[in-house]
Protein backbone atom coordinates (compact mmCIF):
# COMPACT_ATOMS: atom_id res chain seq x y z
CA UNK A 1 0.00 0.00 0.00
CA UNK A 2 1.00 3.55 -1.19
CA UNK A 3 0.27 6.34 1.90
CA UNK A 4 0.51 9.87 1.22
CA UNK A 5 0.15 12.07 4.24
CA UNK A 6 -0.14 15.95 4.58
CA UNK A 7 2.89 16.11 1.59
CA UNK A 8 3.73 19.44 0.14
CA UNK A 9 6.07 20.12 -2.37
CA UNK A 10 7.55 23.82 -3.86
CA UNK A 11 10.04 25.14 -6.35
CA UNK A 12 11.64 28.36 -5.23
CA UNK A 13 8.67 30.52 -4.56
CA UNK A 14 6.22 28.36 -7.04
CA UNK A 15 4.41 25.88 -4.49
CA UNK A 16 3.37 22.54 -6.97
CA UNK A 17 1.61 20.45 -4.21
CA UNK A 18 0.10 21.73 -0.74
CA UNK A 19 -1.23 19.27 1.79
CA UNK A 20 -1.88 15.80 -0.48
CA UNK A 21 -3.25 13.03 1.39
CA UNK A 22 -4.02 9.84 -0.33
CA UNK A 23 -4.30 6.08 -0.03
CA UNK A 24 -3.79 3.84 -3.15
CA UNK A 25 -3.99 0.10 -2.41
CA UNK A 26 -2.36 -2.59 -3.36
CA UNK A 27 -3.13 -4.55 -6.93
CA UNK A 28 -4.80 -2.16 -8.58
CA UNK A 29 -4.40 0.18 -11.49
CA UNK A 30 -4.55 3.79 -10.22
CA UNK A 31 -5.45 6.63 -12.70
CA UNK A 32 -3.68 9.90 -11.37
CA UNK A 33 -4.99 12.37 -13.71
CA UNK A 34 -5.37 16.00 -14.12
CA UNK A 35 -4.84 19.14 -16.48
CA UNK A 36 -1.12 19.57 -17.62
CA UNK A 37 0.95 21.32 -14.91
CA UNK A 38 -1.39 20.16 -11.84
CA UNK A 39 2.10 18.24 -10.16
CA UNK A 40 1.12 15.23 -11.61
CA UNK A 41 4.65 14.33 -12.18
CA UNK A 42 5.99 15.86 -8.85
CA UNK A 43 4.02 13.71 -7.03
CA UNK A 44 5.28 10.59 -8.79
CA UNK A 45 8.85 11.62 -8.72
CA UNK A 46 7.80 11.93 -4.47
CA UNK A 47 6.13 8.76 -4.16
CA UNK A 48 9.18 7.16 -6.20
CA UNK A 49 11.31 9.20 -3.49
CA UNK A 50 13.00 11.25 -6.25
CA UNK A 51 12.03 14.49 -4.57
CA UNK A 52 12.07 15.21 -0.87
CA UNK A 53 9.18 16.78 0.22
CA UNK A 54 9.09 19.93 1.87
CA UNK A 55 6.57 18.54 4.51
CA UNK A 56 4.84 15.27 4.93
CA UNK A 57 5.28 11.41 3.99
CA UNK A 58 5.20 8.99 1.76
CA UNK A 59 4.96 5.51 2.92
CA UNK A 60 5.42 2.40 0.86
CA UNK A 61 4.24 -0.78 2.92
CA UNK A 62 4.82 1.08 6.23
CA UNK A 63 8.17 2.35 5.12
CA UNK A 64 8.63 5.79 4.04
CA UNK A 65 10.30 6.09 0.89
CA UNK A 66 12.92 8.60 0.91
CA UNK A 67 16.14 8.29 1.16
CA UNK A 68 15.05 4.47 2.09
CA UNK A 69 16.75 1.87 -0.96
CA UNK A 70 14.63 -0.83 0.57
CA UNK A 71 11.19 1.02 -0.06
CA UNK A 72 12.54 2.46 -3.22
CA UNK A 73 13.67 -1.79 -4.56
CA UNK A 74 9.76 -1.99 -4.53
CA UNK A 75 9.31 1.13 -6.74
CA UNK A 76 10.30 1.30 -11.15
CA UNK A 77 9.17 4.59 -11.89
CA UNK A 78 9.14 5.39 -15.69
CA UNK A 79 8.84 9.25 -16.19
CA UNK A 80 7.93 11.07 -19.72
CA UNK A 81 11.24 11.46 -21.07
CA UNK A 82 13.70 8.33 -19.71
CA UNK A 83 17.08 9.25 -19.70
CA UNK A 84 19.04 6.75 -22.14
CA UNK A 85 22.42 7.32 -23.94
CA UNK A 86 23.37 7.97 -27.59
CA UNK A 87 24.53 4.35 -28.06
CA UNK A 88 21.71 2.38 -26.39
CA UNK A 89 20.08 -0.02 -28.28
CA UNK A 90 16.83 -2.16 -26.91
CA UNK A 91 19.21 -5.20 -26.90
CA UNK A 92 22.41 -3.57 -24.34
CA UNK A 93 20.24 -1.40 -22.51
CA UNK A 94 18.96 -4.34 -19.97
CA UNK A 95 22.21 -4.70 -19.30
CA UNK A 96 22.01 -1.36 -17.35
CA UNK A 97 19.08 -1.91 -15.50
CA UNK A 98 20.31 -5.61 -14.36
CA UNK A 99 22.45 -4.04 -11.83
CA UNK A 100 19.61 -2.90 -10.27
CA UNK A 101 16.71 -4.83 -10.93
CA UNK A 102 16.24 -8.73 -11.37
CA UNK A 103 15.12 -8.53 -14.54
CA UNK A 104 13.66 -11.53 -17.40
CA UNK A 105 15.19 -11.02 -20.12
CA UNK A 106 12.81 -13.82 -21.83
CA UNK A 107 9.98 -11.06 -21.11
CA UNK A 108 12.05 -8.56 -22.15
CA UNK A 109 12.75 -9.62 -25.40
CA UNK A 110 9.40 -11.32 -26.40
CA UNK A 111 7.89 -7.48 -25.60
CA UNK A 112 10.70 -6.19 -27.35
CA UNK A 113 9.44 -8.66 -30.62
CA UNK A 114 5.93 -8.26 -30.03
CA UNK A 115 5.96 -3.98 -30.82
CA UNK A 116 8.66 -5.14 -33.90
CA UNK A 117 11.50 -3.05 -32.58
CA UNK A 118 14.44 -3.12 -34.23
CA UNK A 119 17.45 -4.87 -31.45
CA UNK A 120 20.52 -3.64 -32.64
CA UNK A 121 19.74 0.46 -33.34
CA UNK A 122 20.31 3.22 -31.17
CA UNK A 123 17.47 4.93 -29.68
CA UNK A 124 18.36 7.89 -30.56
CA UNK A 125 17.00 8.10 -33.54
CA UNK A 126 13.48 6.12 -31.86
CA UNK A 127 10.54 7.90 -32.52
CA UNK A 128 8.57 8.97 -28.77
CA UNK A 129 6.20 5.96 -29.07
CA UNK A 130 9.25 3.40 -29.81
CA UNK A 131 11.15 5.08 -27.35
CA UNK A 132 8.33 4.08 -25.12
CA UNK A 133 7.55 0.68 -26.05
CA UNK A 134 11.16 0.33 -24.88
CA UNK A 135 10.87 1.26 -21.42
CA UNK A 136 7.22 -0.32 -20.85
CA UNK A 137 8.83 -3.71 -22.49
CA UNK A 138 12.10 -3.04 -19.17
CA UNK A 139 9.04 -1.96 -16.79
CA UNK A 140 7.50 -5.25 -17.73
CA UNK A 141 10.12 -7.37 -17.47
CA UNK A 142 11.47 -6.22 -13.62
CA UNK A 143 7.75 -6.58 -12.86
CA UNK A 144 7.96 -3.98 -9.85
CA UNK A 145 5.71 -4.28 -7.23
CA UNK A 146 4.49 -0.75 -7.68
CA UNK A 147 4.78 0.60 -11.23
CA UNK A 148 4.78 4.22 -11.60
CA UNK A 149 4.36 5.53 -15.33
CA UNK A 150 4.36 9.33 -16.26
CA UNK A 151 2.17 9.97 -19.52
CA UNK A 152 2.46 5.85 -20.46
CA UNK A 153 0.13 6.23 -23.68
CA UNK A 154 1.69 8.76 -24.99
CA UNK A 155 3.45 8.74 -28.43
CA UNK A 156 1.91 5.00 -28.88
CA UNK A 157 -0.52 3.98 -32.04
CA UNK A 158 -4.41 2.28 -30.87
CA UNK A 159 -2.47 -0.84 -31.26
CA UNK A 160 0.91 -0.62 -28.93
CA UNK A 161 -1.98 0.80 -26.22
CA UNK A 162 -4.13 -1.56 -26.73
CA UNK A 163 -1.18 -4.07 -26.06
CA UNK A 164 0.70 -2.29 -22.81
CA UNK A 165 -2.74 -2.24 -21.35
CA UNK A 166 -2.94 -5.73 -21.74
CA UNK A 167 0.66 -6.24 -20.03
CA UNK A 168 -0.50 -4.19 -17.38
CA UNK A 169 -3.72 -5.39 -16.37
CA UNK A 170 -1.90 -8.93 -16.53
CA UNK A 171 0.83 -7.34 -13.69
CA UNK A 172 -2.31 -6.45 -11.33
CA UNK A 173 -3.41 -10.07 -11.85
CA UNK A 174 0.23 -10.91 -10.02
CA UNK A 175 0.01 -8.46 -7.09
CA UNK A 176 1.05 -5.28 -8.79
CA UNK A 177 0.29 -1.76 -8.32
CA UNK A 178 0.22 0.46 -11.16
CA UNK A 179 -0.22 4.17 -10.98
CA UNK A 180 -0.44 6.38 -13.93
CA UNK A 181 -0.45 9.65 -14.66
CA UNK A 182 -2.42 11.52 -17.68
CA UNK A 183 -4.22 14.23 -18.59
CA UNK A 184 -6.41 12.18 -20.89
CA UNK A 185 -8.88 10.87 -20.10
CA UNK A 186 -10.49 8.68 -22.75
CA UNK A 187 -6.90 6.89 -22.28
CA UNK A 188 -7.68 5.30 -18.71
CA UNK A 189 -11.26 5.01 -18.68
CA UNK A 190 -10.75 1.25 -19.75
CA UNK A 191 -7.98 -0.02 -17.47
CA UNK A 192 -7.75 2.26 -13.86
CA UNK A 193 -10.35 0.82 -10.91
CA UNK A 194 -9.51 3.99 -8.64
CA UNK A 195 -8.72 7.37 -9.94
CA UNK A 196 -7.27 10.49 -8.26
CA UNK A 197 -7.95 14.17 -9.25
CA UNK A 198 -5.25 16.75 -8.88
CA UNK A 199 -6.57 20.43 -8.85
CA UNK A 200 -5.40 23.33 -7.04
CA UNK A 201 -2.58 22.03 -5.64
CA UNK A 202 -4.52 19.23 -3.71
CA UNK A 203 -6.31 16.22 -4.73
CA UNK A 204 -9.48 17.26 -5.77
CA UNK A 205 -11.37 13.99 -4.98
CA UNK A 206 -10.76 10.21 -5.33
CA UNK A 207 -12.79 7.89 -6.86
CA UNK A 208 -12.65 4.04 -6.87
CA UNK A 209 -15.37 2.15 -9.37
CA UNK A 210 -18.47 1.08 -7.66
CA UNK A 211 -18.54 3.72 -4.93
CA UNK A 212 -21.58 5.89 -5.17
CA UNK A 213 -20.73 9.31 -6.54
CA UNK A 214 -22.58 12.81 -5.58
CA UNK A 215 -23.32 13.31 -9.15
CA UNK A 216 -26.73 11.85 -10.94
CA UNK A 217 -27.47 11.29 -14.30
CA UNK A 218 -30.69 11.32 -16.02
CA UNK A 219 -32.33 10.46 -19.47
CA UNK A 220 -35.62 11.88 -19.60
CA UNK A 221 -38.36 11.11 -21.99
CA UNK A 222 -41.45 13.44 -22.69
CA UNK A 223 -44.81 12.70 -24.80
CA UNK A 224 -44.24 16.44 -26.04
CA UNK A 225 -41.06 18.62 -27.11
CA UNK A 226 -40.11 20.54 -23.66
CA UNK A 227 -38.72 24.03 -23.44
CA UNK A 228 -35.31 24.35 -20.97
CA UNK A 229 -37.03 27.92 -19.38
CA UNK A 230 -39.92 25.94 -18.04
CA UNK A 231 -37.96 23.61 -16.02
CA UNK A 232 -37.55 25.61 -12.34
CA UNK A 233 -35.48 23.02 -10.32
CA UNK A 234 -31.41 23.09 -10.13
CA UNK A 235 -29.51 21.38 -12.59
CA UNK A 236 -25.50 21.20 -13.24
CA UNK A 237 -25.81 20.09 -16.77
CA UNK A 238 -28.74 19.88 -19.44
CA UNK A 239 -28.93 18.44 -22.93
CA UNK A 240 -32.01 17.85 -25.18
CA UNK A 241 -32.47 16.05 -28.38
CA UNK A 242 -36.53 16.58 -29.08
CA UNK A 243 -38.52 14.66 -26.71
CA UNK A 244 -35.59 13.22 -24.84
CA UNK A 245 -33.59 15.46 -21.98
CA UNK A 246 -30.35 14.69 -20.19
CA UNK A 247 -30.10 16.06 -16.44
CA UNK A 248 -26.99 15.89 -14.80
CA UNK A 249 -27.60 17.10 -10.88
CA UNK A 250 -26.68 16.51 -7.63
CA UNK A 251 -30.43 14.80 -6.98
CA UNK A 252 -31.09 11.30 -6.19
CA UNK A 253 -33.35 9.54 -8.00
CA UNK A 254 -36.13 10.08 -5.07
CA UNK A 255 -35.65 13.85 -5.03
CA UNK A 256 -35.29 14.36 -8.94
CA UNK A 257 -38.49 12.22 -9.86
CA UNK A 258 -39.96 14.75 -7.15
CA UNK A 259 -38.89 17.85 -9.29
CA UNK A 260 -39.54 16.35 -12.27
CA UNK A 261 -43.08 15.57 -11.46
CA UNK A 262 -45.50 18.59 -12.03
CA UNK A 263 -43.72 18.20 -16.22
CA UNK A 264 -45.07 14.76 -16.51
CA UNK A 265 -42.47 12.29 -17.86
CA UNK A 266 -43.07 9.35 -19.23
CA UNK A 267 -40.02 7.69 -18.61
CA UNK A 268 -37.17 8.55 -16.20
CA UNK A 269 -33.39 6.37 -16.37
CA UNK A 270 -30.78 6.88 -14.56
CA UNK A 271 -27.36 6.54 -16.20
CA UNK A 272 -24.09 6.26 -15.07
CA UNK A 273 -21.50 9.12 -14.78
CA UNK A 274 -18.66 8.85 -16.46
CA UNK A 275 -15.61 10.00 -14.61
CA UNK A 276 -14.41 12.63 -17.74
CA UNK A 277 -17.56 14.25 -17.14
CA UNK A 278 -16.97 14.31 -13.61
CA UNK A 279 -13.53 15.65 -13.72
CA UNK A 280 -14.73 18.82 -15.79
CA UNK A 281 -17.16 19.49 -13.04
CA UNK A 282 -14.69 18.88 -10.44
CA UNK A 283 -12.23 21.54 -12.03
CA UNK A 284 -15.02 24.08 -13.07
CA UNK A 285 -16.03 23.69 -9.02
CA UNK A 286 -12.20 24.77 -8.08
CA UNK A 287 -11.74 27.50 -10.55
CA UNK A 288 -15.09 28.93 -8.90
CA UNK A 289 -13.34 28.65 -5.31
Amino acid sequence: MIEIKELSKSFGLKQVLDDVTLQINEGQVFGLVGINGAGKSTLLRLISGVYKPDCGSVYVDGENVFDNPNAKSKIFFLPDEPFYGHKITPKNIIEEYKVYYDLNEKIYFDIINTFKLPLDKSMFNFSKGMKRQVFIALAIAIKPKYLLLDEAFDGLDPLARMCVKNYLLDLTKNGSTVIISSHSLRELSDICSSYGLIDNKKIGFSYVEGEMLSYHKYQVAFKEEPQEENFKFEYLKYAQTKRIVEFLTYSDLEKFTNELAPYNPLIIDEVNVDFEERFVLEVKAGDVK
